[in-house]
């Protein structure tokens, strides 16, 4: 019986020791949160087609992040980019990033270019179809970009797998480029929110 103590109080010691020196480790090396910035977005060909409530487009989107932790590498492994009309919408699935993965080291920036493809139509409500014709009519048009990122904080050998969520809120101004449709470019950069 007091061997089985015996092997239970050190077991129980190892764990809670190990869990000490991660917890110190972490509060030495804690990164920060990466920081998201797009800093251009290119709007093309944006017909609305509110008969049969339809919407084609071409939106490329440039985002930055930036990684303001001093001794903590991040690994991009995945980024899954969502464009939204204004109110959560879809206006079609995932977009094409360009780096898909990659190592940010500490105190750095990257650029992600996020290309989203409408251009052979997307089905939308006729609310959100009607929205969209009139913010096209008035010369500005509201996006709402959702990235979800699966990143890897390293530091030494130690790796933690973070889940952060970037949400960004674009108006890209646009002016009639014939044929129906409207196009433009976002005037300044705008800062998104990440939640972890």
């Amino acid at each position: 019986m007091s061997k089985e103590k015996s092997c239970c109080g050190s077991l129980f010691t190892f764990i809670v020791g190990a869990g000490f020196v991660i917890l110190i480790y972490w509060a030495i090396f804690q990164p920060h949160h990466i920081r998201a910035t797009v800093v251009s977005a290119t709007l093309t060909n944006l017909t609305v087609a509110s008969n049969n409530a339809t919407v084609s487009y071409r939106l490329a989107v440039s985002l930055d992040l930036y990684n303001p932790s001093l001794r903590v590498g991040i690994y991009y492994d995945s980024l899954e980019a969502e464009l939204r009309a204004r109110g959560g919408a879809s206006l079609g699935g995932p977009a094409a990033s360009s780096p898909a993965e990659f190592l940010q080291p500490r105190k750095s920036r990257d650029t992600v270019s996020l290309e989203f493809d409408g251009s052979t139509g997307v089905g939308v409500p006729s609310d959100v179809a009607g929205e969209l014709q009139r913010e096209a009519g008035s010369g500005a048009v509201s996006f709402e970009v959702a990235v979800d990122a699966r990143v890897r904080y390293r530091f030494a050998s130690i790796k933690i797998r973070q889940k952060p969520k970037i949400w960004c809120a674009l108006t890209v101004n646009v002016k009639p480029e014939g044929s129906g449709s409207v196009g433009g470019a976002l005037d300044s950069a705008h800062r998104c929110s990440v939640k972890y």
